[in-house]
């Protein structure tokens, strides 16, 4: 009988241990697995800025090489020059999506001060600098492109810790300045 005893009791503590090794796993995966979609979420969060980032540079660098045409008006020119950063700014965003909700772009350019034209999440603005005269192919100025990006935030856990706009989406911006030739 103190044979039997014995394997009886030594195949309950075994049992236990499984057990106890069951718990420690689940109490571990739930952490890591939390720590994984926070990962990925950021991997998705760092792509749109570096992208975003990327398609402004573009776009202002449109802005610059932009073409001045004689026979239109100086705010036709800045419409056409608008019309081109913004095209390359599309083109730019490679597989990020370019129709709302993430992305606005209307078909109208309004201009809020003198030198600034917004079109939906794209704003382009044109700065004099100081010693520089305001001329109608725009030489010497600096152009601005600021563009938004609404991010879908896929993980619901980390989207609570992140900033979002009334969309519940994160707001990711790239803005470049370059000086047009």
């Amino acid at each position: 009988m103190d044979r039997a005893h014995r394997r009886m009791t030594g195949r309950r503590r075994r049992d236990d241990a499984r057990g106890q090794s069951l718990v420690e796993f689940s109490l571990v995966l739930i952490p890591l697995f939390i720590l994984l979609l926070g990962i990925i979420q950021f991997g998705f969060i760092f792509n749109t800025y570096v992208t975003m980032t990327n398609a402004a540079r573009e776009g202002a660098r449109t802005g610059t090489i932009y073409v001045y045409n004689r026979t239109l008006t100086k705010d036709q020119n800045d419409t056409a020059r608008n019309n081109a950063i913004q095209t390359a700014l599309l083109a730019s965003m490679n597989y990020l999506g370019k129709a709302t909700p993430q992305f606005t772009n209307g078909s109208t350019w309004t201009q809020n001060p003198p030198l600034t034209f917004t079109n939906g999440d794209l704003t382009v603005i044109y700065v004099v600098p100081t010693g520089i005269t305001d001329s109608d192919p725009r030489t010497g100025e600096q152009v601005t492109v600021q563009a938004a990006y609404h991010e879908d935030l896929i993980v619901p856990l980390i989207s609570a810790f992140l900033p979002k706009d009334a969309g519940g989406r994160m707001v990711l911006t790239g803005e470049v300045t370059m000086v047009i030739n």
